[in-house]
């Protein structure tokens, strides 16, 4: 299966995916066999643990799809290990700078151009079957995106943008709108949106976000973002049974009506 990042960059569109924020194995096969292009497993707004995460890597990549992680914050105190792990890439959240961004990229970078140890030997390395070439390869393909959210992040695009080895950017719209008191329609906000799309797509860095339709990742997708997340694994199984159960009651109430005599 090819890395996310390479997936980005040979893909014809934009790739779709979705949050997962149970830590349940079928609900990660579920999505995969529904035809999902990756998961983005969330460690900052759900009880995810490193152990769900790990088996939710194995099981997901089996099926044939791309797995990122969103860390719970930007410490680095998981990257090491949810690389090790073979996830296709992180996405740290709440990146304000072009310092944190390099300080971010830099954990899930190889030294010495960054901080990351060699772990040859654990899962991203087929624990131990891979060349150290071949592992490298693999590790420098991996998604190292940073989270931009609130409206001095975007501003700073131009900075950001600039740091060596980043391969991805995530524009945290619900953030922007509750940090910025504006909403997502304001053309201030929109300048700064448009803005995010020029800069990446002047340095060839793939761009992703999060609506909650498909018709707004449609509209994601012609703008210019090449990685979009639809809704959730709790959103889309409340939709569902809310919608079921409000279609069976009104059926059943139907046929409960008397019939005319």
């Amino acid at each position: 299966m090819r890395g996310f990042a390479r997936a980005l960059r040979e893909a014809d569109r934009a790739l779709i995916g979705t949050w997962v924020k149970i830590p349940s194995l079928e609900t990660v096969e579920i999505l995969a066999l529904s035809g999902f292009d990756y998961v983005v497993i969330d460690q900052e707004h759900a009880p995810v643990s490193f152990e769900s995460v790990y088996a939710a890597t194995v099981v997901a990549q089996g099926a044939g799809m791309n797995v990122l992680v969103r860390v719970p914050d930007r410490s680095g105190s998981h990257i090491q290990r949810l690389l090790d792990a073979g996830v296709d890439g992180i996405l740290v959240p709440r990146v304000t700078t072009a310092a944190e961004a390099a300080q971010s990229v830099a954990q899930m970078t190889f030294s010495p151009a960054g901080e990351r140890g060699m772990g040859i030997t654990a899962r991203a390395g087929q624990w131990g079957g891979l060349s150290r070439d071949a592992y490298l390869a693999s590790g420098n393909d991996v998604l190292r995106a940073v989270q931009l959210e609130d409206r001095g992040s975007l501003e700073a695009i131009e900075e950001i943008v600039a740091v060596p080895h980043l391969n991805g950017l995530f524009l945290g719209m619900g953030d922007l709108q509750q940090s910025s008191g504006l909403d997502d329609s304001d053309p201030q906000i929109q300048r700064l949106v448009a803005g995010f799309l020029d800069q990446a797509r002047a340095h060839r860095i793939p761009a992703g976000t999060a609506v909650q339709t498909a018709e707004q990742a449609a509209s994601a997708a012609a703008r210019g973002f090449s990685f979009v997340m639809v809704s959730n694994d709790t959103g889309l199984l409340r939709t569902a049974a809310t919608g079921l159960v409000a279609e069976t009651r009104s059926r059943v109430a139907a046929r409960a009506r008397p019939q005319p005599a």
